[in-house]
Parts: structure tokens; C-alpha cells; sequence
């Protein structure tokens, strides 16, 4: 590795690392500063920017706003509040899997906002440590997202899979990310349900509770979405977004049938790529919502939803730029230098992908970013389909929104950050359940299944 590749790997990682620091729209932006010194300081070619997978992201977006905005995500979040006061016992293991399958529907692991200080009030008001259900329920509002068909990560891998000859669709990458994530959550609400002093142990909250207005902002209020009068229109556009994912999963099952002549259905039928129909459906299904369940686009725009997947946007269209623009240049180099070890051990680029996450904070962009690279490298596709789930890393360092949102939803004080910065609520959860998830998922694609996700290699 010369001097030249190394300050400019800096340059790299320099960039994600001050756009991490500002968040938000930054995360994109900044990597265009990292990008023009590259291209017009050091004189490298420009990549490409990822533009099939930002349509995706962008169709899937408009259609889950509009669902926002018709008032659909409220009976959505109704139905699951219902179901979690109605087994209290249980928070800790029901509010990770609420707020996980709302990420798998939905796309995005910023619905948990809605449903987070549900969650609080329930273990604060049952004296159980809301610490235990909250670290984990905001973890797994993020695992989720490499679940859920419609999720950038998710819809970039197989995109990006598919070029690279190993030929599978969604439903196929779900069939492994599902179970896998689901095992890694279970695991960890295991080791959380015990996690901290009970409530009537710790010093800490005692003297809290004994201070009257601390009292009275604890168990002051109750956060509940029971009261909201759900629409019919509202009711419809749930029923509108869940027929979209369905035909989308058909679609992608037609991608998976051949027949007899060994084409599969999906050419047989003359159907576009795959990336194509999911654009179309998305937004088929958004017109609905705004014609027939009174979705205002205004309030589509202006929803959490809408706003946190055009970040997203700008997010993967700089971050992926970058390191294309980089690692495009250096490719030959890269495969000497990592050839040997991925070789030998080609699960250690689970590592890579959780290191990267750490540094800039969005699943879909390390996809993005780092596959290409892997598929380079020789990496078999049903390798990195196993170790999918180690895409999530930005735990690590709790500056993510849903993880600094959980600590300010928690009005019993058990949820924190740390004094030592990474002794927060939410490694010891996180860790568990992408190692698990990984070791898992990496399992089922190379021990149980490894004949049938080979054969998707041509």
C-alpha cells in the first residue's frame, strides 16, 4: 500500500467520520468534499453513483409517507400498542419484536419513534427497569431494516448481488435475514431480562422517585395511541401498503420459478427487472394513498418517514460515490493485499462491514459501498448473504437518533448514555444480537443451505 493510497484512504475515512459528527444531510454532503479532493487533488477517475437503488429508495419512501400521512402507521402502531399492554410481563421480549417487524414493514427504523415512549411507560408503570425493553427495542427498530423488503440495504444487495452473477431475489434474502435477526433479538432480550438493578433496588431511581416533581414526571403521564379515532381511509391505506409488498414478494418469486425450458417466470411473462417493479409498485401504491385514503402529499413531505428516507438518499448518493471513486481506483491493489485473508477466512468481512457502519451510520450505504468490493475480492455470494446482518454497527457510539431518542423517551433514567461514552444501554444488546444474527445467518447460507444458494451462482 503506497503513501499516496493511504492518505487518500484517510481522506476517506476523514470525510465519514465529519459527516458522522453532523449527521443528517451531512453524511452525503461532506463525502462530496472527500469526493472532489480525491478526483480533482489526486487526479482518480470518478465511480458511479449508485442510482438504481436511490429510485428504489425513493419510490418506497414517497409510497411509506403517504401511508404516514393518510393516518395509516397510527392504527399500525394502535394494533401493536394494544397487543403490548396487553401482556405488560413480557415487554421485554414483545417491544423488540413490535419494533422490529414495524422496521420490516415499514422500511425504516425511524417508526420507532412513535412507538418507543409506548414502550417506557408500559415497564416504568409494571416496575419493570425500562432500560431492559428499551436498549433492545431500539436495536432491533434497526435490525430489522436488512428484513424488510423494501429496505434500501436489502434492495441494494440483491441489485448489487444480481450484476455480480449470484442470482437470488428479496423473498430469498429474507429467508435467511429473518430467522437469523430474530434468533440474535431473542438472545438478547434473554440477557436484558435481568439486565440492571430492579426498579425497587436502585438507589439511583429511588431517590428520583422520592423527589415530588421527578415523581410526578415519571408517572405523570401516559403515552398511549388508544385514543386516536383511526379513519376508514386510514384503515385502507394499511390494506393499500401491505398489497404493494405482497405483489412485490409475488414478483420476486417469479424471478425464483423456471420453466420448462429453463427461462423463469419472470421472462417468460415479459415482466422488467426486478429494481423496475418494485419503482412502479411503490408508487402505484402511493397514488392510491393520496387519491382514495386522503393522503395530503404536504403532509407526506413533512412526515418523519419521508424526511429520514431522503436523508437516506443523500447519504448512500455520497457515501457509495466516495468509496467507489476510491476503492475503484485501487482495486488490484485491494485484492492483493485482502486476497490471502479472505481466502482463508472469508467471513472476516463481516468485520469490515461492521467497522464501516460504525463510522457512517446507515445500512444501505455500507452495502452500497462495501459489496462491490467483496464481490471483488472473490467473496462467494452466499458468504455475504450470511453475514448480512453485520451491516448494523452504528450502536457502537450511541449518536444515532432512535438510540439518543430511546435515552430521552425513558423518564425513569435506567436508559443511558455512559460516562465513559461507550458503557451506553445499548452494547451490550447490540453486540449480542448482530453477533448472533451474523454467526447464524452465516450458518444457514453455508451449512444448511449451501447446495441451494450455490447453485443461484452462474
Amino acid at each position: 500500500m503506497t503513501i499516496t493510497m493511504i492518505i487518500e484512504l484517510l481522506i476517506v475515512l476523514a470525510a465519514l467520520y465529519v459527516g458522522s459528527r453532523y449527521g443528517s444531510l451531512a453524511l452525503g454532503a461532506i463525502s462530496g468534499i472527500g469526493l472532489a479532493i480525491l478526483v480533482f487533488g489526486f487526479g482518480l477517475k470518478p465511480g458511479t453513483p449508485p442510482t438504481d437503488v436511490i429510485y428504489i429508495i425513493i419510490a418506497a419512501v414517497t409510497c411509506a409517507g403517504t401511508l404516514q400521512a393518510s393516518g395509516g402507521m397510527d392504527w399500525m402502531i394502535q394494533i401493536a400498542e394494544k397487543m403490548l399492554r396487553k401482556h405488560p410481563d413480557h415487554i421485554t421480549f414483545l417491544g423488540p419484536l413490535v419494533t422490529f417487524f414495524l422496521t420490516v414493514l415499514v422500511g425504516t427504523g425511524h417508526v420507532v419513534y412513535t412507538i418507543m415512549p409506548i414502550i417506557c411507560d408500559i415497564s416504568l408503570k409494571k416496575g419493570i427497569r425500562p432500560e431492559r425493553p428499551c436498549g433492545v427495542s431500539s436495536i432491533a427498530s434497526q435490525v430489522g431494516i436488512t428484513c424488510s423488503p423494501i429496505a434500501a440495504a436489502v434492495v441494494a444487495f440483491v441489485t448489487i448481488s444480481n450484476a455480480n452473477g449470484f442470482m437470488l431475489s428479496i423473498p430469498q434474502v429474507l429467508m435467511v435475514t429473518i430467522p437469523a435477526c430474530v434468533c440474535g433479538l431473542m438472545c438478547a432480550s434473554l440477557a436484558s431480562y435481568r439486565r440492571g438493578k430492579d426498579l425497587d433496588k436502585d438507589p439511583d431511581f429511588l431517590r428520583r422517585k422520592a423527589d415530588p416533581e421527578q415523581y410526578a414526571y415519571m408517572y405523570g403521564n401516559s403515552a398511549t395511541t388508544l385514543d386516536k379515532e383511526i379513519s376508514s381511509s386510514a384503515k385502507a391505506s394499511v390494506f393499500v401498503f401491505l398489497g404493494s409488498l405482497l405483489v412485490i414478494v409475488c414478483f420476486a418469486f417469479f424471478q425464483m420459478i423456471h420453466t420448462a425450458d429453463g427461462a423463469t417466470l419472470a421472462a417468460a411473462m415479459k415482466l422488467p427487472k426486478m429494481n423496475i417493479c418494485i419503482q412502479i409498485i411503490m408508487l402505484m401504491a402511493a397514488a392510491a394513498n393520496i387519491m382514495f385514503c386522503k393522503a395530503s402529499p404536504k403532509k407526506a413531505v413533512a412526515g418523519a418517514v419521508w424526511q429520514s428516507g431522503m436523508v437516506a438518499v443523500v447519504a448512500i448518493y455520497g457515501i457509495a460515490w466516495l468509496a467507489d471513486t476510491y476503492f475503484g481506483n485501487y482495486m488490484d491493489q485491494m485484492k492483493m493485499m485482502l486476497s490471502d485473508l479472505v481466502s482463508s477466512y472469508p467471513w472476516s468481512i463481516a468485520l469490515v462491514f461492521f467497522l464501516v457502519s460504525v463510522l457512517i451510520n446507515s445500512q444501505g450505504a455500507v452495502v452500497v459501498a462495501m459489496l462491490p468490493l467483496a464481490y471483488e475480492l472473490g467473496i462467494a455470494g452466499p458468504v455475504l448473504l450470511g453475514v448480512l446482518p453485520s451491516v448494523y454497527g452504528y450502536f457502537f457510539i450511541p449518536n444515532y437518533p432512535s438510540d439518543i431518542a430511546t435515552v430521552n423517551f425513558d423518564r425513569s433514567g435506567t436508559t443511558v448514555i455512559g460516562k465513559y461514552l461507550l458503557n451506553h444501554s445499548f452494547m451490550m444488546p447490540g453486540l449480542i444480537s448482530v453477533i448472533v444474527s451474523t454467526i447464524i445467518g452465516y450458518l444457514i447460507t453455508n451449512v444448511f443451505f449451501a447446495g441451494y444458494f450455490s447453485s443461484l451462482i452462474q
